[in-house]
């Protein structure tokens, strides 16, 4: 009996204990400074010429709680949260009805936040499922809990939470999907809205109308089984035909919502200071987005793609010059899926790592002119053996210049350059114009079979669009607070990584690879864009059986487009169209109109030769190929070309050695 008393006394102890010690957590939280609710994480994004494009929470749609329709207050408490009104921020039950179906089921499906913890979560932190989080999320519902009443906390949880294609809060979503204010929302309407905070990019009706009336009608149910509605209002709402104002192809509804989200993860980024002032004001923000340049991508992308509703899509324009962010598209609707491919993928890039390899070759003495013989070729790698081949197993059978194995993407020329220079060297000037992801020195790695991210890769481009100058790729040139206070501004870190003469001579290269002077054995590989060209670029593409590629820049813009699936699903020979297409219309259109668009001037010491550029030789009179190609002074060709197949070892008809210490496995 002793033990009983002492355990009764125990546990009554420590519950008073628990009750004292949150009593005073939540003393201390009243005392505290008091949070604001209904001003925080107003910002406001503004493009290059200073229009707003998006506002997240801000104050200008907020609406007082006797302003919104009773049946959306109702069917929100009634599907979110249905003892709002008798809990101080948890409920704890729930959490571990939660926790325990978890468990069951081994994963995290379930969740068991308040109203209060998910306006907690809104307003001041992201959704990472960490324990740092979890405890500041503690926290502020604490803190919310106890400065404010529960209808405060119902109004400002629905003047924020998201509604799907940008639209923050209920007033701001209610005008966008049914033309009408909050407060005359029909039942149906109401419990339609109240469908999508749960996963926008699913229960949209403008994006899946059936999984939207599914959840509808889960809404309705619930709210009939716990009695807040009639069955005669359930059966009007079930049986009411819903008409939708906003329009699906609206430019700032749903075409910029990739690249806002580029900017608030840069914002995160930011040091306390900007989130002080985010929490406790507003923030205005001005971006680096050029709508043109945005329009232009999401225009391309829709008119190209019109069968495939599997297919996604990366797509950015940047400003080389500053590595501004200028448009960017991280998959073709982000209604149905708000992963960022531009930012977040990382894709086989295949031969758009060629050009980094002919500018150590050119950095490291060869020409535009240098020549190996391109054949089916098999090379001895130490102990090992390597095969490549090159597109349709088309070969010139002959030796080629680099002109030529740039135009056609000649994968024999690529490796011997590659073996010829030590492979090692690639990963370092990969590093040198920006290319962060850790590679593998391997032999086949000028031929992509290396993991980078969109972003990544163009800002790589953009060195050498830049003429050797590497800059940061960023999304926000300055932000003020909500007076007009600076806060912070863009600092250029530029840095010269490159030589402007060599890189001025790839640049005209990579010109071949759309030029019908090169036509030979094969086609250059982005001919078939040539007529809808207007500009000079230069461009690269790149296929693997997963990914397909094309870069392009000339000394003003940058831009790449990745075409693929994203379970790595193999590509079938109609989707290796897309993506030249899409890059050809939406550069040409953005620059549509631009008041000077021109090519690079030629550096002083260096000289542009007429030669036939499949040979690299100086052209005559009987030369069927002419063209203009550029070299460092005193480099310039002769009427024979040395064939540096003497220095690469291969298994043909007559084997040879390898040189080991220029292989670097």
């Amino acid at each position: 009996m002793k033990v009983i008393k002492r355990l009764i006394k125990l546990t009554i102890f420590s519950a008073f204990l628990i009750i004292l010690s949150t009593s005073g957590i939540y003393l201390y939280a009243k005392m505290n400074t008091k949070i604001e609710i209904n001003k925080n994480n107003s910002y406001y994004l503004y493009d290059i010429s200073d229009e707003v494009f998006f506002e997240g929470n801000g104050t200008s749609e907020w609406v007082n709680l006797n302003e919104i329709s009773n049946y959306l207050k109702t069917a929100t408490i009634t599907i979110e949260d249905k003892n709002f009104y008798n809990h101080h921020g948890f409920n704890i039950l729930r959490i571990i009805k939660a926790a325990l179906n978890n468990l069951k089921s081994k994963s995290y499906k379930e969740g068991a936040s308040t109203i209060t913890q998910q306006l907690a979560k809104n307003l001041f932190l992201d959704f990472d499922k960490t324990w740092k989080r979890k405890i500041e999320e503690v926290w502020y519902t604490i803190q919310i809990e106890s400065n404010y009443s529960k209808d405060n906390i119902l109004e400002g949880y629905l003047n924020c939470i998201n509604y799907g294609h940008g639209m923050y809060g209920i007033e701001n979503a209610s005008e966008f999907y049914f033309n009408k204010s909050a407060k005359d929302l029909t039942l149906a309407e109401a419990a339609m809205l109240v469908s999508i905070p749960k996963s926008p990019s699913n229960y949209s009706p403008l994006v899946n109308e059936t999984k939207a009336k599914e959840r509808q009608t889960y809404i309705l149910n619930t709210m009939l089984k716990n009695n807040v509605i009639s069955k005669d209002e359930y059966n009007d709402a079930i049986n009411e035909k819903l008409t939708y104002y906003a329009k699906k192809d609206k430019l700032n509804l749903n075409t910029i919502m990739y690249y806002q989200d580029a900017v608030l993860k840069e914002l995160e980024s930011m040091d306390y200071t900007i989130k002080t002032h985010l929490e406790n004001g507003g923030i205005k923000v001005y971006t680096t987005l050029d709508l043109k340049a945005q329009e232009s991508l999401e225009n391309s992308i829709k008119q190209n793609i019109t069968n495939n509703d599997e297919i996604q899509v990366s797509g950015i324009i940047m400003n080389s010059n500053s590595g501004a962010i200028l448009g960017l598209v991280g998959g073709r609707d982000y209604n149905k899926s708000e992963y960022n491919r531009a930012l977040s993928a990382k894709r086989q890039v295949g031969s758009i790592m060629k050009p980094f390899l002919y500018y150590n070759a050119l950095e490291n003495g060869f020409t535009a002119s240098t020549s190996f013989l391109s054949q089916e070729t098999t090379f001895k790698v130490g102990n090992d053996t390597y095969a490549p081949k090159n597109y349709n197993n088309l070969y010139p059978n002959k030796a080629i210049s680099m002109a030529s194995a740039i135009a056609f993407s000649d994968n024999i020329y690529a490796i011997k350059t590659h073996l010829f220079l030590g492979s090692e060297s690639l990963v370092n000037i990969a590093k040198r114009v920006g290319i962060n992801t850790e590679l593998n020195n391997i032999v086949s790695l000028p031929l992509g079979t290396v993991e980078l991210n969109p972003l990544e890769i163009t800002n790589a481009y953009a060195t050498l669009a830049s003429l050797g100058v590497k800059h940061k790729p960023y999304f926000i040139e300055k932000i003020t607070d909500i007076s007009g206070n600076v806060l912070y501004e863009h600092k250029d870190t530029s840095e010269v990584v490159l030589n402007k003469s060599t890189t001025f001579i790839l640049n005209e290269l990579l010109k071949g690879t759309y030029d019908y002077n090169m036509i030979d054995y094969a086609y250059p590989t982005n001919i078939s864009i040539s007529s809808l060209l207007t500009h000079d670029y230069g461009i690269k593409s790149g296929s693997t059986d997963t990914d397909n590629w094309i870069i392009g820049f000339n000394q003003d813009i940058v831009s790449s487009i990745w075409i693929g699936y994203d379970d790595n699903k193999e590509m079938t020979s109609d989707d290796f169209k897309y993506s030249k297409k899409i890059w050809a219309n939406a550069v040409e259109n953005y620059l549509k109109d631009k008041e000077e668009i021109n090519w690079y001037s030629v550096p002083e010491n260096v000289v542009g030769v007429i030669v036939d550029p499949i040979t690299g030789n100086l052209a005559t009179n009987e030369s069927t190929h002419k063209k203009i190609l550029y070299y460092v002074k005193g480099t310039e060709p002769s009427y024979t070309q040395e064939v540096f197949d003497e220095y690469v070892g291969v298994v043909g008809e007559e084997e040879q050695n390898i040189n080991k210490e220029e292989i670097k496995e």
